[in-house]
């Protein structure tokens, strides 16, 4: 079991480690998107640098990591209570990937994967609130940081066990990720989503 256990943990980190930023730039761009933008690995900067159809496509495989990575340990070990581990070491691969000089995205996207997969139900309320934000504000990382916060919350009053805890540091994890975006917020100088834009346009 223990050795089980650590075998899916490098499977997850690995996983975690795939960047799809930057494959798709790479395949279908030519270009390295670490030299672009904010210089993530991320879904958010795939759109602001490669457009709209490269965003979505990282976008699902980002979340695709999170799935993946704490479903095939639930297929060997069961439903056990510490799936988000392995869920947490994928987010960790997305953030460290092995395979891009540990420099990669803010696990946003990999992190909602493992959401959808240990809490579905929560998950269609991070989805309202993050696109809610988004419209209105235009703020990617305000969506980001709220949807942590608001994990938090729900986690600690309505769930139990190690996945709580797990996911309650992974979500400290991620907002902590976005301590530059939070200057930025307070500063007002955070880059808008088009989405935003093009709303204000149509006022």
């Amino acid at each position: 079991m223990v050795m089980q256990i650590i075998l899916f943990i490098v499977i997850a980190y690995l996983i975690g480690s795939i960047s799809p930023a930057l494959l798709v730039g790479k395949i279908f761009y030519n270009t390295d998107i670490r030299t672009m933008g904010s210089g993530n690995l991320g879904t958010t900067n795939t759109f602001r640098c490669l457009g709209k159809k490269a965003g979505v496509i990282v976008f699902v495989l980002d979340i695709s990591k999170g799935i993946i990575a704490t479903m095939l340990p639930s297929l060997v070990l069961g439903r056990v209570d510490y799936l988000s581990i392995f869920g947490a070491f994928a987010m960790i691969g997305h953030v460290y990937p092995i395979f891009a000089n540990f420099k990669g995205g803010k696990a946003v996207a990999t992190g909602s994967g493992v959401f959808i997969f240990l809490y579905p139900t929560l998950s269609l309320i991070l989805v309202a609130i993050f696109f809610s934000t988004l419209f209105i504000t235009g703020y990617v990382s305000l969506g980001s940081i709220l949807i942590c916060l608001t994990s938090i919350v729900y986690l600690s009053i309505f769930e139990s066990g190690i996945d709580k805890w797990v996911m309650i540091v992974m979500c400290i994890f991620v907002i902590y990720m976005h301590k530059s975006n939070i200057k930025r917020l307070i500063n007002g100088t955070e880059n808008k989503s088009k989405a935003k834009i093009k709303l204000g346009a149509k006022k």
